[in-house]
């Protein structure tokens, strides 16, 4: 098997952590490296989360950290989803890994040579780690084969009207990040908002009692709560989605598009502009916006892999 090396970009938090316990159980994903980012929580949390996480699954990769905030906006978190610790308030075993001190952006780029021009990045927070990297190696462009970020809508926001929380979180890194010219997917709110497991599924998985599945169903809590208010239809496991796009595509669909970011509107600031609907297309096309997915397959898929531990 071929498998395809990737580094996994993260502001750990709940939905993060089913990705990243995903990645670790995927045999045709080679995970080379983590950086932590902020956004769900503080940087210092988002760090510790990661590491604590890896730990927890028997991972066995570096985590680096990252940006403490972002470019040029304040950091906003999301305690009401994630807990104020970042992972829904439920207190993991510390990691006795030793602690990276080299910043995300160095490693990322290191990685990057070494892998020759495969490696692809799935980024699940705000893209600040990414825009400085390539403010600092202009060549990364050059060495990504691809970034598969969660973040974006092609309708609608959940931070604003028009925003969704990653893109919200850092809109001018993102803007870096779209305009990089490295090809790119992206899972944003149309496709992720449909990638769920309901309540019983949660506490089926739950139920299995190892450390990873209890992990799991206690630290989704407060984020059942949250959806259950918004009336989503379960756990919306929004950062698994670009994990499973790159591991099993065909649970997924969606089209070619162009997407820039707002930077500069008030009541816009964040959205992502795509010209899936409109009759004047972007120049540059370079995005697969991912729009919809067998919701079935995919829970069933993050069941066998969180089982798997």
């Amino acid at each position: 098997m071929n498998r395809i090396p990737i580094w996994f970009d993260t502001d750990l938090g709940v939905d993060d952590a089913v990705a990243l316990l995903s990645i670790g159980k995927l045999p045709n994903l080679d995970l080379r490296g983590i950086s932590a980012v902020a956004g769900n929580a503080e940087l210092c949390r988002t760090f510790e989360n990661a590491r604590n996480v890896c730990h927890l699954a028997g991972i066995h990769v570096p985590v680096y950290p990252g940006a403490e905030h972002p470019l040029f906006v304040p950091l906003h978190t999301a305690p009401l989803v994630h807990g104020e610790n970042g992972v829904g308030d439920v207190e993991l075993p510390p990691s006795p890994a030793p602690k990276e001190t080299k910043p995300a952006w160095d490693a990322l780029y290191e990685a990057a040579k070494a892998a020759e021009g495969e490696l692809q990045v799935i980024a699940v927070g705000p893209l600040t780690n990414l825009a400085i990297a390539f403010g600092k190696y202009p060549e990364l462009k050059t060495l990504l084969k691809r970034i598969l970020i969660m973040g974006g809508a092609a309708k609608g926001g959940n931070v604003t009207p028009a925003a969704e929380f990653n893109i919200y979180g850092d809109p001018h890194a993102a803007q870096m990040v779209f305009r990089s010219g490295v090809p790119m997917v992206m899972c944003g709110l149309d496709v992720t908002m449909k990638a769920y497991l309901t309540p019983a599924e949660v506490d089926e998985i739950g139920g299995h009692g190892t450390p990873v599945c209890r992990f799991f169903r206690d630290s989704n809590q407060l984020a059942l709560k949250f959806f259950e208010r918004i009336t989503a239809p379960g756990l919306c496991c929004h950062d698994t989605c670009p994990v499973l796009f790159l591991s099993c595509p065909e649970l997924f669909s969606g089209e070619e598009a162009g997407v820039y970011v707002e930077t500069r509107g008030t009541v816009t600031l964040g959205k992502t502009v795509t010209d899936l609907c409109s009759d004047k297309q972007f120049a540059d096309r370079h995005v697969f916006v991912v729009l919809d997915v067998d919701r079935d397959r995919f829970a069933s898929k993050v069941r066998e892999l969180l089982l798997s531990y």
